[in-house]
């Protein structure tokens, strides 16, 4: 079993006590969720960027995590230059305005590089290790916390709706938590092989990613199956396309599906839950927490 205590920007992380927020801030302009900040090239949507933390943190974030690069289904690459220029501003910025934990959601080794240095605690990489692998060797040699997700995205299963946005469709697994559970496994020893630390190790099964509608309302139902893996869960279905086609709503319309989804990943074990939606899902977390963990609160 993973230690019961972890410290990250000084900041204690007790898992199994409460669910910790991690808030999304999207230095994009094509964000699946409506929320990415486009540069107008005056520098505005950097400092729109960094109040967004603050709002967050007074709100109940307890990390932070900024990306440069939409992985929504069906989006556009971009380089390593054009992404630094997305975060790097940010992460500095958020550096100085806040005190908890800055994440980097990136899969190159060079943008995650440059954000430890820039002042970031965790690397969040969508593809495990796996994409480029030696940003394990640089989240490592920074003693950063590594997120490692599964992923098995492609092109070719995209469908796009153009009210509802894209999805994947036609995946398939022998076996889905096994398949995912493996295939994370790949990702660990990646991270274990290159200095990673066990204890600095958080799994993300990839809610979203390379699966349909049905096998992502199965993976959230089974979460806690993964915990034999031995690592703490980040659990991220905030607003994404399941949640969508579920309900036939857009992006802008799914905070009650994003409720719901965050109350049973806490109910079947996640640790930390990656959202948009800051304020309601600590709210939510919060109400949850108090029902299924032996969390403290006023008679």
């Amino acid at each position: 079993m993973f230690p019961a205590a972890l410290s990250i920007r000084h900041h204690p992380f007790a898992w199994g006590s409460q669910t910790y927020i991690m808030g999304i801030i999207n230095a994009t302009p094509d964000s699946f969720s409506g929320d990415g900040l486009a540069d107008g090239g005056d520098g505005a949507w950097i400092d729109a960027a960094v109040a967004q933390g603050r709002r967050f943190v007074a709100e109940g974030a307890h990390i932070l995590d900024v990306g440069g690069e939409s992985t929504r289904p069906g989006s556009q690459p971009v380089d390593a230059d054009e992404e630094l220029r997305r975060v790097l501003p940010v992460i500095r910025g958020l550096v100085d305005a806040v005190d908890v934990p800055i994440s980097v959601d990136t899969s190159k080794a060079s943008v995650a590089e440059a954000a430890l240095a820039a002042g970031a605690s965790i690397v969040n990489d969508v593809w495990g290790f796996r994409l480029e692998p030696r940003i394990a060797e640089v989240t490592a040699r920074a003693g950063a916390l590594a997120v490692l997700m599964h992923n098995r995205s492609k092109r070719e299963h995209v469908s796009i709706d153009p009210a509802l946005g894209g999805r994947y469709v036609g995946t398939d697994y022998d076996d889905l938590i096994a398949d995912i559970a493996a295939e994370l496994q790949v990702s660990i020893d990646l991270a274990r092989r290159a200095g990673v630390p066990a204890e600095r190790i958080i799994l993300d099964p990839g809610i979203g990613f390379g699966k349909t509608v049905a096998q992502n309302l199965e993976l959230l139902n089974r979460l806690g199956e993964l915990r034999s893996l031995g690592f703490p869960i980040l659990a991220g279905p905030s607003r994404k396309s399941f949640i969508g086609y579920t309900l036939d709503l857009p992006p802008d319309q799914r905070v009650e599906g994003t409720a719901a989804t965050v109350a049973i990943a806490i109910a079947r074990g996640a640790d930390i839950v990656r959202v948009h939606d800051v304020l309601t899902m600590a709210r939510v977390a919060k109400m949850t927490d108090a029902i299924v963990r032996s969390v403290k609160r006023n008679a």
